[in-house]
């Protein structure tokens, strides 16, 4: 007997038979799409990008005679030691380019000078044409160093050969890029739009590195140092990131001793706080190019954005190259400073000490005065 069959059911059945081929096919090639993009993906990462585009120190790497392609690659991987990535992603990587390009007989021995913004393809390169190393040279920039101070050591120290490319490119400002700063006001009256952020520190460099490259390199610091949770604490004491620069950079030229950086900001702070003009030394010497204690009543008078006895607020911009206490104390002043409402500070004897002698009032702070600005000439 015939079994019977519900004539829409075979409708399907026909329907299924015939759109399965088309859907079978049709998720092939989706399968095979996916797989060419891990590939490429996959190439893109392990070949074509480098470990870290932005990161250019030059890091020494030995390659010993007679080193296979797995030791040369061990090498590498291991650059920077066992825990930190190094001059390439993986060692399979780079066993399997040398060996699909055929070089891997071609990497000499020597000793070259990479980094990791180099491509797998430009370091194979360079171990085959076995190229002299680059040579390094190595500097330090203390804290509080204004870009000026900064070319100058650069220059003597046979770094630099002109320091006006060096000082252009800091009045410029267009090296500076970091994402959570806001930008950067009235730059046009700016002595130099980098200052404030050629962060202090020891800096590797090659020795024909050109001015762009040693700027980079410390604005790059900059980025790491001064985190986006710091740009976060700036906007809670509802100032820009700039500010907090120019805040800690007076910060680092008025304070000498660590205990004071936070109690020079509190009173920073409360003057801002109170509408009063911030009357800081500093940035008096700055708008002057000069270093002192006290000054005329002419030159107290001086038109300029960074004069803040004349002017109310903070200066235009930073004065000079803060280090990391001084941002530090910059976000977070002294909380006992802030609460007793000390509006003064002054220097004692320079030649004794470098601690400074606080006030809140104004009566206290002209005893003060009285008492140390013999020691100040």
């Amino acid at each position: 007997m015939t079994q019977w069959k519900d004539p829409a059911a075979v409708r399907r059945e026909k329907a299924w038979r015939i759109l399965r081929p088309m859907v079978a096919t049709l998720l092939s090639v989706v399968l095979v799409v996916l797989a060419m993009t891990g590939a490429v993906r996959y190439v893109l990462s392990h070949f074509v990008y480098p470990v870290d585009a932005d990161d250019n120190t030059p890091i020494e790497v030995v390659i010993p005679n007679g080193a296979s392609a797995s030791r040369i690659a061990s090498i590498l991987y291991t650059a920077r030691g066992a825990d930190e990535p190094g001059l390439i992603v993986s060692t399979a990587s780079f066993k399997v380019y040398v060996d699909f390009t055929g070089r891997s007989s071609a990497l000499k021995a020597g000793t070259y000078v990479l980094s990791r913004n180099m491509t797998i393809p430009e370091i194979v390169n360079i171990l085959c044409a076995g190229n002299e190393a680059r040579r390094v040279t190595r500097f330090t920039i203390p804290e509080g160093y204004t870009a000026s101070e900064i070319a100058q050591a650069l220059f003597e120290a046979g770094i630099l050969e002109d320091q006006e490319e060096f000082l252009a490119l800091c009045k410029d400002g267009t090296l500076l890029s970091v994402s959570y700063l806001d930008p950067l006001l009235n730059v046009s009256d700016r002595r130099f739009a980098l200052e404030g952020y050629l962060f202090p520190d020891t800096y590797e460099v090659y020795e024909d590195a050109a001015a762009a490259d040693i700027l980079k390199k410390m604005l790059n610091r900059f980025a790491v140092v001064f985190t986006e949770q710091d740009a976060q604490r700036a906007k809670e004491l509802d100032l820009t990131t700039d500010q907090v620069m120019t805040l800690a950079s007076m910060i680092e030229r008025e304070a000498g001793a660590a205990e004071d950086f936070a109690r020079v900001s509190a009173v920073f702070h409360n003057r801002l706080r109170q509408g009063m003009a911030l009357e800081s030394c500093a940035t008096l010497s700055y708008a002057l190019g000069v270093k002192k204690y006290t000054f005329t009543e002419s030159e107290l008078a001086t038109v300029s954005p960074y004069n803040t006895y004349r002017n109310k607020g903070l200066p235009v911009g930073p004065i000079c190259n803060p280090g990391r206490a001084a941002i530090q104390a910059a976000l977070y002043p002294d909380e006992a400073y802030l609460a007793e409402g000390y509006l003064y500070f002054c220097n004692m004897n320079p030649k004794q000490t470098n601690q400074l002698v606080f006030a809140r009032t104004y009566e206290e702070h002209r005893r003060n005065v009285v008492m140390y600005s013999p020691f100040w000439e």
